[in-house]
């Protein structure tokens, strides 16, 4: 049987946001690559008067897929508890127009249990559908801090027909949260080996302008990427170059602190990078650098080894998951940049071989996570049919 999925979140590329939520669209294309699964996505894109508006299409074809963008009024700075219902009138609505036309679902397919896990419970109540939850990061690591919050994605993991959490880590978080431990299943992020693998370094290095040793940093420019982490770093390493590919509102703050610390020439920020375009970038630096606070399974760390570019990483859940070995990189002994300083000066003593960084990465095709998948949601189907009720609608304040 073919599973019919609806892939539920706010974590999802869109034609004004290319790379926004892009793991979330390369593993639900592997399981829709696998013959396994069709799917309809609905990624509801925020909305507020008065801010800047983000020009998504209603609908769109993203690898073969209809990607529905909903508009959801998402209130700033004090409608943290109002989110999950206001976002679930959004997709409901949606999802009424899909049904009515024909659609028919077999599960729901959500990601990111706040707020979009918790709508999805509610969802799946209405039209009694069975809901798979993913866990990716600080959804289950910061949003608990808040009480509302906490309760509700507590609520939502005892609802769900089963839990899949991208890292072991996160698992923890959620068991120690008070989520059941039968319903979780840690499926792990892959890499596409296709996509990423090494490149010529000679034309990559000349093409960025680069000389001498050079550093990668991947990611959005907000505080939880750590990125004035990496370029404290880069202060305590003469002759290092540091290449930022991310955009985002701490720019003129890292631009600021570069120059303040005496390393604006050797610091390249170049602004939002296309996902596709990154394996150049990733095969012309010699180290990445991922100094983040909280990640679930950060997809760069695999992206830059499939690349043979070795990885120097945070001690946070998660990475831990991912470097496991010298040639895959190392894990820094702290968070402040001088034990990154103190990672990337061994690494420099004792270089590894890039074929071997790659021969790492190519233990981490998606195959595996793919076959979890469609086992996870055979069994959530099998389950409702089986006569295991749908859980009852939580109650949602909007």
């Amino acid at each position: 049987m073919t599973l019919s999925l609806l892939t539920f979140t706010t974590l999802y590329p869109n034609a004004a946001q290319p790379n926004h939520g892009i793991f979330v669209e390369n593993r639900l294309k592997e399981l829709v690559g696998s013959g396994a699964a069709r799917a309809t996505v609905v990624a509801p894109v925020p909305w507020f008067p008065g801010r800047i508006e983000i020009k998504a299409p209603d609908t769109e074809q993203r690898a073969g897929m209809t990607v529905h963008h909903p508009r959801w009024l998402s209130v700033p700075l004090v409608g943290m508890n109002m989110a999950p219902g206001l976002l679930y009138r959004a997709a409901a609505a949606q999802l009424e127009r899909l049904i009515r036309g024909g659609a028919r679902f077999d599960a729901i397919d959500a990601h990111y249990f706040y707020p979009d896990g918790v709508s999805a419970i509610r969802l799946g109540a209405r039209f009694e559908l069975p809901v798979v939850i993913t866990a990716r990061g600080s959804d289950v690591t910061q949003f608990p801090d808040y009480a509302g919050p906490r309760q509700m994605i507590l609520d939502a993991a005892r609802r769900a027909a089963a839990i899949i959490t991208v890292s072991g880590g996160l698992r923890d978080v959620l068991v120690g949260l008070g989520a059941p431990p039968e319903k979780i299943t840690v499926l792990r992020n892959g890499v596409d080996l296709s996509l990423f693998r090494p490149v010529d370094r000679g034309p990559a290095r000349e093409a960025l302008g680069l000389v001498g040793p050079t550093l990668l940093s991947v990611g959005a420019l907000i505080p939880r990427k750590g990125h004035e982490r990496t370029i404290g770093a880069l202060a305590l390493l003469p002759g290092w170059h540091l290449l930022i590919a991310g955009e985002g509102p701490e720019r003129g703050r890292l631009e600021a602190l570069a120059t303040q610390l005496g390393v604006g020439g050797r610091v390249q920020f170049l602004g939002a990078w296309p996902h596709k375009n990154l394996p150049a970038l990733y095969g012309a630096a010699d180290l990445s650098v991922l100094a983040s606070s909280r990640e679930g399974w950060a997809n760069v760390l695999l992206e830059s080894m499939a690349c043979g570019t070795p990885v120097v990483a945070s001690p946070i859940p998660g990475n831990t998951d991912v470097i496991q070995s010298a040639e895959s990189g190392a894990v820094a002994d702290g968070t402040t940049s001088e034990a990154f300083a103190r990672a990337i000066r061994a690494w420099q003593e004792a270089p590894h071989d890039r074929a071997a960084t790659r021969a790492y990465a190519e233990r981490f095709s998606w195959d595996a996570t793919t076959d979890g998948q469609i086992a996870v949601f055979n069994m959530a189907v099998q389950n409702k049919d089986a006569g295991e009720s749908v859980s009852p609608t939580p109650a949602l304040r909007v």
